[in-house]
Order: structure tokens, then C-alpha cells, then sequence
């Protein structure tokens, strides 16, 4: 039995979990796949670094293109992160004939395409289960389980550090500055939360799933992105007393091959699955038309779960290899890419507005939602002590996004109004 060769591009937490996994489970991989697996070369920043892991140092080089260049190597596994320079190796890798597998989500959100296209061109297998909802096997899902059925909806929440902050803001009345110092201070939130905290990270991973999903190049500036750095105290605590809880979706929907992929804070009914999904958990709710609603929970990062992610790709790639049949699973998007108009895009929405303590205000705000074709559900109207102002708190039944902007717009010069203070998509 020849044992297949693997390189591993860095060597950090991910990269730890990836060796620990295929030399502590070594009779489980080899009896599933048919041969030993062997960890033949790493590429690291820093050969002589102090490691959690044992690696024998002969295996070590500071020189990635000596990983991808070395003739005994059957398989790159990436988890040393990056884009452009990361894409070169990648290709490279490719165009050696090499198998890859990443926990890349930027990379593939962004190159996927070009990437999938040189693996197809030299039968080569990509994989990237780990770059989306860490532990959670949803890329699988999305490829082989809903091969027959078709997807008219997915919702994500998959960024682990927004999903703890929320949770805790909703949990202990925290405010969004004090619970992400906490966050970074638990290791959480980096120190630039930036990518987490205004929804890049999740807008990437959107992209990745609505690819698959709806089998039509999804990129990433077709995600409309906002994020919770504007999320307060007050707003949560509205949401509850509504019966909502708050938290950062990724939502992309199809309708007639019509797509709308967004990532925003959304109210999500107590009742939802998704409501109860607190801390750094990961969850995607997936709907088929023959199948119904699914829902895929767990860890949505961490180094054993990613870990774990990424060496079932490697099963799979060396199985592949053994039948003789890499390349043949990528499944390039083959429907051309139709975008949902604001008119199209549809949902319930929640508005707080701070208005003029007097009479006759409430029937001015009503009658701009009807002057631009937009029901309501729900109207509250409170005094609020701290101000002369009142409240006046609105959950609209499903409106355009082209209505509910002119809505706002409108809002915006008339005098009765002080202030839009919060509007948030709400779902279930």
C-alpha cells in the first residue's frame, strides 16, 4: 500500500488540528482510504517556533513553493490564509497536477471561480468544506445532498464572533462596545474586528453558498453587507419585548433564477430555529422545494472542528484518486447570474422613529406608508421619558426594498419626525 503524500501550507491552529487528526486517527484514515497517510512537508513562517503539536523538523521549510514543487506530493492542504499570493500557489499547485484542499473562505469567495476552472482543466480535485461554517458539512450538503432537489432559500448565521456578541447583548442588556472588548479579550474578535463585525467575513461565506446553491456565480459585490457595530442595547431589548431576537443573517433567496443575497442584523421570531442559535455556534437553514426546510447546527470554528472539516476533504480527494475520478465532482455555475431589482426584494421590515409628542403625527407617518403601497403589521406608540420626544415603533408586513427606501426617504423631511432612529430586516 503506497501511502499518499500531503503538504501542508502553515502550520497555526487549523493547520495543528490537521496534523493531530491524521497521525492520532491514522488506523481510521488508512482503513477508509486504503493507505497510510503521511504529512510529508509544511510550509511555516518560523521553523524553529515552539508547537503544541510534535513535527519531526526535517519535514519544516520557510519555503512554500518548495511544498508545491516537490514531485513526491499528491495533495496541498491550505490553511495558512491570504489571497493573491495564496491564489499563485494555488494554481501552481494545479498546474502540477495537484489535489487541493482550503479553509480559505476569502480566497474562494473571491477566485473560487478561476480556481475551479484550472482544477477542471487538469482534473484535479478542490475542496473547500472548511471555508464555510467550520465543523458544519454544509458545502456537501449543498453539492451532493440537494444534487436533486432544488434550493429556493438559504440563511446563515455563519460568523462565530457577531453571533457571541449578540448573544450576550441579548442575554445580560451588555453594550455592543463592552461585549466585543470582552470578545477580544477571550480571543474571540481580533484586534481589527472589522472583517467580523461589518459582515465581511459573512458576505464572503454567502457568496461561496449561494454559488453552490443556486449554481450561478455569486460575488462577493453582489452582497449587499451591513453590519452590528450600529446595533444597540435598545434596539435588542425592542426586539425582545416584540418577540424577536437579533442576529446577523446571511440571506440569499431565489425566486424565477432571480437571486438577492444580503448579510444584515435581522429580528428573527423567538419561535424560529435560528432564534436559539447563541454564542460562536454556526447555523444555516436551507430550503428545497421537494424537501422542505433542513437546518445544519454547530461549532463554526475552532481548531478541531475546522480540523476535522478539512481531513474529510482529504478522505475524499484520496478516494477520488483511488477510483480514479478526480476533478469530476467541481460543478462549475452553468445559469447566468440574473440579480434581484429592489422592486423584487421583498421582507418584513421593523422601524424606530422618534417623533413630536403631539396629536395628529401618528396619522402623517401612516400615510406615507400608504402613499408608497406599504402595509403594517404592528404600531406602537409610547412616550419616552427621557425626551419630549415619543416613540413610535413600526413592523411592516412584506415591502419592496425600492418602497420601504422611499418610505425612509420621505421620512427624512418631514418635520414631525426627529429622527429614524433603528430599521432592521425582520424573518420567521
Amino acid at each position: 500500500m503506497k501511502p499518499v503524500k500531503v503538504g501542508l501550507l502553515g502550520l497555526g491552529t487549523v493547520g495543528t488540528g490537521v496534523v493531530r487528526i491524521v497521525e492520532g486517527h491514522q488506523e481510521d484514515l488508512s482503513s477508509q482510504v486504503g493507505s497510510p497517510i503521511i504529512i510529508e512537508k509544511i510550509a511555516v513562517k518560523n521553523t524553529d517556533k515552539d508547537r503544541s503539536v510534535a513535527v519531526d523538523s526535517s519535514k519544516l521549510t520557510t519555503d512554500p513553493w518548495e511544498v508545491i514543487r516537490d514531485p513526491e506530493i499528491d495533495v496541498i492542504v491550505e490553511v495558512m490564509g491570504g489571497i493573491e499570493q495564496t491564489k499563485a500557489y494555488m494554481l501552481e499547485a494545479l498546474e502540477l497536477g495537484k489535489h487541493i484542499v482550503t479553509a480559505n473562505k476569502d480566497l474562494m469567495a473571491l477566485h473560487g471561480a478561476e480556481i475551479l476552472a484550472k482544477a477542471h482543466e487538469k482534473q484535479c480535485d478542490v475542496f473547500y468544506e472548511a471555508s464555510v461554517a467550520g465543523g458544519i458539512p454544509i458545502i456537501r450538503t449543498l453539492i451532493e445532498g440537494f444534487s436533486s432537489d432544488r434550493i429556493t432559500k438559504i440563511m446563515g448565521i455563519v460568523n462565530g464572533t457577531t453571533n457571541y456578541i449578540l448573544t450576550k447583548m441579548s442575554q445580560e442588556g451588555a453594550s455592543y462596545e463592552d461585549v466585543l472588548a470582552e470578545a477580544q479579550a477571550l480571543g474571540y474578535a481580533e484586534a481589527d474586528p472589522t472583517s467580523d463585525v461589518e459582515g465581511l467575513d459573512a458576505a464572503r461565506k454567502m457568496a461561496i453558498m449561494g454559488t453552490l446553491g443556486f449554481r450561478t456565480n455569486v460575488e462577493l459585490q453582489d452582497v449587499t453587507v451591513k453590519g452590528i457595530s450600529q446595533v444597540s442595547k435598545e434596539d435588542i431589548q425592542y426586539a425582545k419585548r416584540l418577540g424577536y431576537e437579533m442576529k446577523l443573517l446571511g440571506i440569499a433567496d431565489r425566486e424565477q433564477d432571480q437571486v438577492s443575497i444580503s448579510v444584515q442584523p435581522t429580528m428573527v421570531r423567538t419561535s424560529h430555529p435560528m432564534a436559539a442559535v447563541n454564542g460562536v455556534f454556526n447555523a444555516v437553514y436551507v430550503y428545497g422545494e421537494a424537501v422542505g426546510e433542513t437546518m445544519f447546527y454547530g461549532p463554526g470554528a475552532g481548531e478541531m472542528p475546522t480540523a476535522t472539516s478539512i481531513v474529510a476533504d482529504l478522505v475524499a480527494v484520496i478516494k477520488n484518486l483511488k477510483l480514479g475520478v478526480n476533478g469530476l465532482q467541481t460543478i462549475a455555475p452553468y445559469k447566468e447570474k440574473k440579480l434581484k431589482s429592489d422592486d423584487q426584494i421583498l421582507s418584513k421590515n421593523f422601524i424606530l422613529l422618534h417623533v413630536d409628542d403631539k396629536a395628529g403625527v401618528l396619522a402623517q407617518i401612516t400615510q406615507v406608508f400608504a402613499e408608497y403601497g406599504v402595509s403594517l403589521e404592528s404600531v406602537v406608540q409610547q412616550p419616552n421619558a427621557s425626551t419630549p420626544e415619543a416613540e413610535i415603533i413600526i413592523v411592516t408586513h412584506n415591502a419592496s426594498k425600492s418602497s420601504m427606501d422611499k418610505v425612509l426617504d420621505h421620512f427624512e423631511g418631514l418635520e414631525v419626525i426627529r429622527g429614524i432612529k433603528s430599521v432592521y430586516r425582520v424573518e420567521g
